[in-house]
C-alpha cells in the first residue's frame, strides 16, 4: 500500500511539474502573445478564490468553489488504493495517469480543448505538416451528427485500394466507436508508423465494412488545379482540401501556372476543408488581397494580436469561392477575409461556424495539449462562431453530383453557379 501511495503522489507531482513546464514553455508554442503571467494568475487564482465571489467576478469565469489540492490528492489515492484493493483485473498506471490528465481537460467540455499522449501528440504534429504515414482518405465531420465521413480517397493510398469509397462514414477505429470523438482525434488514431497496419470499420447502407489498412507514407497535395472553359472565358478552379505546411506553396504555384495558361477568372474550392495552420492562411490571403487587416485575435483579458497583409502583390480578376457546412476554421478566416474586402464571392451553403483559435502547448515530458486561447474576427469585426458564414449566393448541391457516393462534375451545381458569378463578373 505504502508503493500505491508514492506512485499517486508521484502522479500528482507529475501534473503540477506539468503546469508548470506549461508556464516555462508557453512563449514558444502561442508566439510571444504574453500569456506566461496570465496562465501563472489563472492557476494562482483558482485556488484562492472564494465561493463567495460572482461569476463576473472569477477569473476566466471559474466557477465552483477552490479547489483544495490535498483534499484532490488524498482522494484520488483512496479511489486508486480500491481500485488496487478490489479491481478484479490488472491496473495499467500509464494509462492511469493519462486518464487523470485527459480527465482534467475534458471536464471544460471544450472538444477543441485536447490534452495528447506523448504518442497523440506526435500524430498531431506530422497530420500538419502535409506528410503523413496514413491509409490516403480525406475525411470531415458533419457540423449536426457528429459524423466523420470520407470526403475523398487517393490513388496512392491503402484506403482506396481495398475498396473505401467517398460517403463511407467511419463507425470504428481498431474495434472501438468513435462516435463523440473530435475530428482530429480520430484521425490521429487512424494515422501512425508506416508500414503498420489499422482496423477501420465504416457504414456504407447501413452495413458494417471493415477494412485492414497497411497505413503507408504520403505526401499530400492539398491544392488541386485545373482550366475550366465557360461562356468562351479561361475560369481557374483551385481546390484546398486543408491548410497545411504545404498548402500556401502549392496554392501560390496553382495560381502561377493558371496565369501562364491565361487564367481570366478564378474559383477557390473550399468545401469540406476542415481548416488547418493559421499562419499558412494568412500567407495565402496576402497573395490574395492588398496591404492590410486579414484577420484578427481577441483573448480572455481582451488583447487584441492583428494579422495584417505585407505583400504588395493582389490578384486582380474576379473570384467566387466555393462553400459548404464543413467549411471550418481556418477555410473561414480566409473566406470571411475576402468577403469582407469583396475580393470574392460566396457560392454555396453556410459555413460551420468555428470561430475561435487554438494553441499547442507542449510539455517537457513529449506530451502536450491543445487550448482553446482567444476568438477570431474578420477584418470587419464579425466573429462567425456557432453562425458561419452566409454565402453571397445560396446553392444547394444537387444530389446527383455524389449520388452513390461517386463525384460526378456533370451534375455539381454549385460548381457551375461560381463558373456563371465569375464570368458575370467578366462580362461588366
Amino acid at each position: 500500500m505504502k508503493d500505491n501511495k508514492k506512485f499517486f503522489l508521484g502522479v500528482f507531482i507529475g501534473m503540477i511539474v506539468m503546469v508548470l513546464l506549461a508556464v516555462g514553455l508557453v512563449d514558444l508554442a502561442f508566439q510571444n502573445r504574453n500569456v506566461r503571467m496570465l496562465l501563472f494568475d489563472t492557476v494562482k487564482k483558482m485556488s484562492t478564490i472564494s465561493s463567495e465571489e460572482t461569476e463576473s467576478e472569477k477569473p476566466g469565469n471559474v466557477s465552483g468553489a477552490a479547489i483544495d489540492w490535498n483534499k484532490v490528492t488524498d482522494k484520488e489515492e483512496e479511489i486508486y488504493n480500491t481500485i488496487d484493493d478490489y479491481y478484479l483485473n490488472g491496473i495499467d498506471n500509464d494509462k492511469m495517469k493519462d486518464g487523470i490528465y485527459k480527465g482534467m481537460v475534458d471536464s471544460l467540455g471544450d472538444p477543441y480543448t485536447v490534452y495528447y499522449n506523448s504518442e497523440e501528440y506526435k500524430q498531431f504534429t506530422s497530420s500538419s505538416s502535409g506528410t503523413y504515414s496514413g491509409i490516403g482518405v480525406a475525411v470531415s465531420q458533419n457540423v449536426t451528427t457528429g459524423a466523420i465521413t470520407i470526403v475523398k480517397t487517393f490513388k496512392k493510398g491503402s484506403g482506396e485500394k481495398e475498396g473505401m469509397k467517398p460517403g463511407d462514414v467511419i463507425y470504428k477505429v481498431e474495434g472501438k466507436k468513435i462516435e463523440g470523438l473530435e475530428l482530429s482525434k480520430v484521425v490521429s488514431m487512424i494515422k501512425g508508423e508506416e508500414g503498420t497496419f489499422v482496423k477501420v470499420t465504416v457504414l456504407r447502407d447501413g452495413k458494417e465494412i471493415e477494412f485492414n489498412l497497411e497505413r503507408k507514407k504520403l505526401e499530400v497535395d492539398t491544392v488541386n488545379y485545373r482550366m475550366e472553359e465557360r461562356s468562351g472565358k479561361k475560369i481557374g478552379y483551385i481546390s484546398v482540401s486543408e491548410f497545411d505546411e504545404v498548402t500556401a506553396s502549392q496554392f501560390k504555384n496553382a495560381i502561377s501556372e493558371l496565369n501562364k495558361e491565361g487564367m481570366e477568372g478564378l474559383v477557390i474550392d473550399l468545401r469540406d476543408n476542415p481548416g488547418g495552420l493559421l499562419d499558412v492562411t494568412c500567407e495565402m490571403l496576402d497573395r490574395m488581397i492588398k496591404k492590410g487587416l486579414l484577420v484578427y485575435t481577441v483573448d480572455k483579458n481582451g488583447k487584441r494580436v492583428d494579422e495584417d497583409a505585407t505583400d504588395s502583390d493582389s490578384f486582380d480578376k474576379p473570384v467566387a469561392i466555393l462553400v459548404n457546412g464543413n467549411s471550418a476554421s481556418a477555410s473561414e478566416v480566409f473566406s470571411g477575409a475576402m468577403k469582407d474586402y469583396k475580393a470574392a464571392t460566396l457560392v454555396g451553403t453556410r459555413t460551420f461556424g468555428k470561430g475561435i483559435v487554438q494553441s499547442i502547448v507542449p510539455f517537457g515530458d513529449g506530451t502536450a495539449m491543445k487550448v482553446t486561447v482567444s476568438k477570431y474576427y474578420t477584418p470587419n469585426g464579425v466573429n462567425i462562431h456557432g453562425t458561419g458564414i452566409e454565402p453571397d449566393v445560396v446553392v444547394e448541391l444537387s444530389k446527383d453530383a455524389t449520388k452513390n457516393g461517386k463525384y460526378d462534375r456533370k451534375y455539381d451545381n454549385q460548381l457551375n453557379k461560381a463558373l456563371d458569378v465569375v464570368v458575370d463578373k467578366l462580362k461588366k
